[in-house]
């Protein structure tokens, strides 16, 4: 995995995401691509705050290894693409139209993850 395809994969996110909230933060471990003064300006540019694990403690990044697990055993395994480029927007029309918006995810209440997230921005536009 390189910086480019990091980089382009947020900046994808951030157009496809454009209702997202203002302040997001990007978590990752502590890999060259993430520690990139290339990423550290893309962030900036997205306004992206960066959170990074601590080194060799895999718990910090246990929510996004179950999050990548799913996606490996419920889609990606089960299919073949003949290309990168054709399994890229398979993948994003997975995740943005199933998994954000209609698969019940029992860690957050049995909601979807974009359900969970409107109730977070909720809260905190009335505690604000």
């Amino acid at each position: 995995m390189t910086t480019d395809l990091v980089e382009e994969a947020l900046r994808r996110a951030r157009i496809l995401r454009r209702g997202a909230p203002a302040r997001v933060i990007i978590h990752s471990d502590r890999g060259a691509q993430f520690t990139s003064e290339q990423m550290w300006s893309c962030c900036k540019d997205l306004h992206l705050t960066q959170s990074m694990g601590r080194t060799g403690i895999c718990w910090d990044n246990a929510m996004i290894e179950s999050q990548w697990s799913v996606l490996k055993s419920e889609f990606y395994d089960r299919r073949t693409w003949a290309s990168p480029a054709e399994a890229i927007p398979a993948v994003e029309e997975w995740v943005y139209d199933f998994y954000n918006t209609k698969r019940l995810n029992s860690a957050i209440g049995y909601q979807t993850p974009a359900e969970f997230e409107a109730t977070q921005a909720a809260d905190l536009d009335a505690a604000a």
